[in-house]
């Protein structure tokens, strides 16, 4: 028995998660319903949230509905506004957390550094940056597609002698009053943050390669009678949620099947733009040249206003590079600065860094992503058995709220779970002929939405190969229908060998016994 088995017994779980955002949290609340308790929750920082502790820059909130962004099964009745801001997001799962009592299950200051599948054990080693080993028959990752800053890799970045950030890693002690700030990107973020920057600093260069299409955002304070009902009659709730829910899965048909009927969209978004910009030359540079859709759309009040200041200029000419004290456009003129907010986004088509996940073979789960990443019902990938992932390739959405598809990923996983137990089996892997097909069929239906002929390049499309590896071209009802069942004729299933450093299929327990201590 080697050194590693004699320590199994001690660094050994059934089910491993990944991350503590909705997706791993969801996964946690449900596993403990069905009375699996050998898990745990392997979360970098020191407190749980993903996006929504990560993202805390000003006016960070969310584009959906706050009654359709949270778990069905775990309604909040204290939202204080139709679209929740980021700190009541945050609390809200902090909240989740403790009426499900995960606290026992939660690891943090462990992020994954390494998971690698032993082919001999069956099993997955997983490697921590607190430097713990643990050995896992399951892994589950919740780590999201957007949780990785994009930086664009511009000329003469590190010879900034001010201060720089992405808005995802926003310094709140750095105090812009006063402040030249060049803001690079006009995306999800550039959009709720920049109205709130702008009335402070002395002037903002917003450096814009496309302008986003921009839809009024119907935001208001819920009134104290309507949270008082949703407490107290929650049948309320239910169905200020249901008509948000169809309301929303409605767009689908414009976005993902009949995408000839987003120019009637573009037109209320033109109106938006009409009238909060006066300025005509203004107009023209916050046009998008693309149809509604293509790229994410995006709901404000203020952003347009925010351009139209007198301290705010929107610089058109692509950044040619960066000197110590400024931004140099193509035009050569020099644009001084004593700040850099980059508003860039995210690494959506490479969700993983290289080396994270090594599969059967010791195959890099980016090798097999190398022309895009792809999974079957954007969970399971052939060659890594056992390896689920919540938020895998596409699916994502561009018309209803995530938490839909992460509890249909959450219920398919969980199906996978029992099936197994029951059949004493120890592992499934999607066999390749399967994943093939249904990404094939995945791939030419997303070739008719108007992501694909919208006439524009997103962070939606892979670079490498203008695969669109991010999004579920249906509605959410169909997702849920096809992962609603685990079939295992789609999988090869194994029985791994019994040696000491293998355990039997978990039995449900009432205690936390076989998690981490």
């Amino acid at each position: 028995m080697n050194a590693y088995q004699q320590d199994s017994r001690r660094d050994s779980v059934d089910i491993a998660i990944i991350g503590s955002g909705f997706a791993g949290l969801c996964m946690a609340i449900k596993l403990k319903e069905a009375g699996l308790h050998d898990f745990f929750i392997a979360e970098q920082a020191d407190t749980l949230g993903g996006t929504w502790r990560d993202n805390h820059y000003p006016g960070c909130a969310c584009d959906v509905q706050s009654h359709v962004y949270s778990f069905s099964f775990a309604p909040n009745p204290d939202w204080t506004r139709q679209f929740a801001p980021q700190a009541e997001i945050r609390a809200y799962l902090e909240q989740c957390a403790q009426r499900y009592e995960l606290a026992p299950y939660l690891r943090f200051g462990m992020g994954l550094d390494q998971a690698v599948f032993d082919d001999a054990q069956q099993r997955w080693h997983l490697s921590f940056s607190n430097g713990r080993q643990v050995s896992a028959r399951v892994l589950i990752s919740g780590m999201g597609g957007l949780s990785r800053p994009a930086l664009p890799d511009i000329p003469g970045l590190d010879s900034f002698k001010g201060k720089r950030f992405h808005s995802q890693q926003w310094d709140h002690d750095y105090s812009l009053k006063g402040k030249r700030v060049a803001v690079i990107g006009t995306g999800a973020s550039a959009i709720q943050f920049v109205p709130k920057i702008a009335p402070h600093v002395a002037h903002l260069d917003l450096f814009q390669r496309t302008p986003p299409w921009i839809m009024p955002k119907r935001d208001r304070p819920v009134s104290g009678f309507e949270r008082w009902a949703f407490k107290h009659l929650p049948f309320t709730q239910r169905l200020v949620r249901g008509a948000f829910y169809w309301a929303l899965e409605g767009r689908v048909v414009g976005f993902a099947l009949h995408p000839a009927l987003m120019k009637m969209v573009q037109k209320i978004a033109l109106r938006h733009l009409h009238k909060q910009v006066a300025r005509p030359s203004l107009r023209k540079t916050l046009t998008p040249d693309y149809t509604i859709g293509c790229k994410r759309v995006l709901i404000s009040n203020d952003y347009y206003p925010a351009l139209a200041r007198s301290n705010v200029q929107v610089v058109t000419n692509s950044v040619l590079r960066i000197e110590a004290d400024g931004v140099i456009t193509a035009d050569g003129i020099k644009h001084p600065a004593d700040c850099l907010i980059f508003g860039t986004g995210f690494q959506a088509t490479d969700p993983l860094p290289r080396g994270c996940i090594i599969g059967r073979h010791g195959v890099d789960i980016m090798d097999t992503w190398r022309d895009g990443a792809h999974a079957y019902l954007g969970t399971t990938v052939p060659g890594y058995p056992n390896l689920f992932l919540i938020v895998g390739p596409n699916t994502g959405l561009g018309h209803n709220s995530m938490i839909l598809m992460i509890e249909a990923q959450v219920t398919y996983i969980l199906d996978a779970l029992r099936q197994m137990q029951r059949q004493r089996i120890d592992t499934v892997d999607v066999k390749p002929a399967v994943e093939s097909a249904y990404n094939l069929n995945l791939q030419e239906k997303l070739k008719r939405t108007i992501w694909s002929t919208g006439g524009c390049q997103s962070w939606y499309l892979d670079p490498r190969t203008g695969k669109n590896t991010t999004l579920w071209p249906g509605s959410t009802w169909r997702f849920k229908q096809v992962t609603r069942q685990f079939a295992l004729k789609d999988y090869v299933v194994g029985t791994a060998p019994v040696t000491a450093g293998s355990r039997p299929i978990a039995q449900p327990r009432t205690t936390a016994e076989g998690s981490l201590s």
